[in-house]
């Protein structure tokens, strides 16, 4: 299901007509967009797995590690093909892969120390055998050092031919062993109870996740590739909690971002094509953390104003509740004295009350207000369940009862229906309770 969904984005962008986009479908640009939204797409599947383990600089350090593989390949072959390159990048990284994993193993190196250690050593060979390539003079050279930026524009069909296979067959990869690596994400230590083998897991997710990173060092670059791997699984995770869905989403956005950058860079002069789809991956992921429902900063601010709002709201209806000075209600100042706010807010918490049917205006008095039926009923709740928390509280912690001081604030979003029966039931013998609250015609339980 994941392979052909993840590459369902892919054939939806290829096949929208530029005309409609005001483009002209060139050589170039043809091979540019397919390139781009094949790593966008590959690195977000790859990246989420990446994420999810708490190894986000994993792929920097792997895109770091396969340029001495690059280097040592032109030495090599002394040409530049595009399998000779990549399968020693490939090899490279992965032997990034097995010193990163033997430090952290076999030693008392933490991890960030250890994807430190490789990707300076391994990038500090690379920029050595580049420097050396560089000075032997050699015409062949030439364009080498794109791989430390990208260069999408030299992409030909042969190589949008060769990362659409590789991609092709690692997210394939990944779809057979869909379950496993979600182990592995999650919890390796269930896995390994299982009869799952961890290590060689790891082995091979990360080693996918070198062939992600090597399709991507000619678009995208040694330096901006991990931005690739991280910008599109994090945008994804602020809109769902389900791995395969953020798999999915993060090989959409990826794509997008690919595409987006092929599309911008070919309309602006001088505009690189990989930097431009990382900061378009990097949009994507900072209007997500803003926006998205029930996990953006947005969401979660208004969510908690509406929250204040009602907890404001459930204080002066108790507070109502206690007026009981025989006067048919009590005034919004006298409400204000009492909590210790502003008359303005308390006004505010009254109307609220009052579009929810728990109180109304008191005739008899001037800027009073006063509890309904259903008020009652409602504040009468209220104060069982706080009481119920606190003879709780008090009981498991052998404390007296007026030694607990929990608001009723924070209980309203603990004791739902079921839990407040429970409670009723097990402190059913308690000293202090008084039974089951009554809940009139207004109310609800």
């Amino acid at each position: 299901m994941v392979t052909p969904l993840v590459l369902a984005p892919l054939a939806a962008l290829v096949a929208v007509p530029p005309a409609l986009l005001g483009l002209e479908w060139d050589y170039t640009l043809r091979n540019v967009v397919l390139g781009s939204a094949i790593i966008g797409a590959v690195g977000g599947v790859f990246g989420t797995f990446a994420t999810l383990r708490r190894q986000s600089l994993l792929g920097d350090a792997l895109a770091h590690a396969a340029l001495p593989g690059v280097c040592l390949a032109y030495l090599l072959t002394g040409a530049k093909t595009s399998l000779a390159l990549l399968l020693g990048a490939a090899a490279s990284g992965l032997v990034g892969t097995l010193v990163l994993l033997a430090i952290t193993r076999q030693s008392r190196v933490k991890e960030d120390a250890a994807l430190g250690v490789v990707l300076s050593v391994f990038f500090g060979g690379g920029i050595l055998l580049l420097t050396r390539i560089q000075h032997t003079g050699q015409a062949a050279q030439s364009g080498l050092n794109q791989f430390l930026f990208g260069q999408a524009a030299t992409l030909l069909a042969a190589d949008v031919r060769l990362m659409a296979i590789l991609g092709t067959i690692t997210v394939a990869i990944l779809w057979l062993l869909f379950k496993e690596f979600k182990l592995l994400a999650f919890d390796p230590d269930f896995a390994a109870s299982l009869g799952f083998a961890p290590t060689p897991m790891a082995i091979l997710l990360t080693s996918l996740i070198v062939v992600a990173v090597v399709i991507g060092l000619q678009t995208v670059g040694v330096v901006l590739m991990v931005a690739m791997l991280i910008a599109p699984p994090t945008a994804a995770r602020q809109w769902t909690d389900r791995l395969s869905m953020m798999t999915l989403l993060a090989a959409a956005f990826g794509a997008i971002a690919g595409v987006g950058g092929a599309v911008l860079s070919s309309e602006v002069a001088r505009l690189p094509t990989g930097p431009t789809a990382v900061l378009l991956a990097t949009l994507l992921a900072a209007v997500s953390i803003l926006a998205a429902p029930r996990r953006g900063i947005i969401w979660s601010a208004v969510g908690d104003r509406r929250r204040r709002s009602r907890l404001a709201a459930e204080g002066v209806l108790r507070d109502l509740a206690g007026a009981g000075d025989g006067r048919g209600g009590i005034t919004v100042r006298e409400l204000a004295a009492r909590r210790g706010q502003a008359p303005a807010a308390v006004g505010r918490a009254l109307r609220r009350l009052a579009r929810a049917g728990w109180a109304a205006p008191a005739a008899a008095m001037a800027d009073g207000w006063r509890l309904t039926a259903a008020g009652a009923d409602a504040a009468a709740l209220a104060l069982h369940r706080e009481r119920l928390w606190k003879l709780y509280l008090a009981r498991q912690m052998d404390l007296p009862l007026e030694a607990v001081h929990h608001g009723a604030d924070e209980i309203e979003r603990v004791l739902t229906p079921r839990v407040l029966a429970a409670l009723e039931t097990e402190l059913a013998t308690e000293p202090g309770f008084a039974g089951p609250v009554p809940v009139g015609a207004g109310g609800q339980r």
